[in-house]
């Protein structure tokens, strides 16, 4: 499935692929699970002293979080075909920066790609919507800019390298 939807995250197909497969269990054979736990728990007695009950409700409470971030992520994901190789950064790119003075690679897309990435792989994932993200979005190699981080400083940027991200 590859969708051109630009209004979300990048994701790659593997990551699409897999999100999805964890949001189909997770809203499915596991949240029974933790219902089941929850039931079993119940019936044990007191529910003020019982930690059995407390921990699947808490359980419950996170994975029920995980799901509706799921759902809202998988639907609004910009999926698959990476973005023109035209320097341009966008979603989908791998941009070398020279940041406050240092050079930095990284991929600017959603932080769910991190874990298709190679094994071993060092490249850093930063959110398109993150201040650095969306300061840098839209120019292109050779641009210099400055962004201002959530600690309140002016963080100087130059743009040296974009190029589409590939498997």
């Amino acid at each position: 499935m590859t969708t051109t939807n630009k209004t979300g995250a990048w994701l790659t197909q593997e990551a699409y692929d897999r999100l999805k497969k964890e949001l189909d269990h997770i809203s499915g054979p596991y949240r029974h699970e933790i219902v089941e736990r929850i039931d079993q728990a119940r019936s044990e007695g007191d529910l003020k002293e019982n930690g059995g009950y407390h921990a699947a409700r808490e359980e419950q409470s996170k994975n029920e979080g995980r799901i509706v971030h799921l759902k809202n992520l998988l639907e609004n994901a910009q999926v698959g075909e990476a973005p023109a190789d035209d320097g341009v950064v966008e979603a989908g790119m791998v941009v070398t920066a020279e940041i406050a003075g240092e050079a930095m690679t990284f991929l600017i897309g959603s932080r769910e790609v991190a874990e298709d990435l190679a094994a071993g792989s060092e490249l850093e994932v930063f959110s398109e919507k993150s201040p650095m993200g969306s300061a840098i979005s839209g120019h292109r190699v050779g641009d210099e800019l400055s962004y201002t981080a959530p600690n309140g400083k002016e963080i100087p940027v130059k743009i040296l390298d974009a190029k589409p991200f590939k498997v």
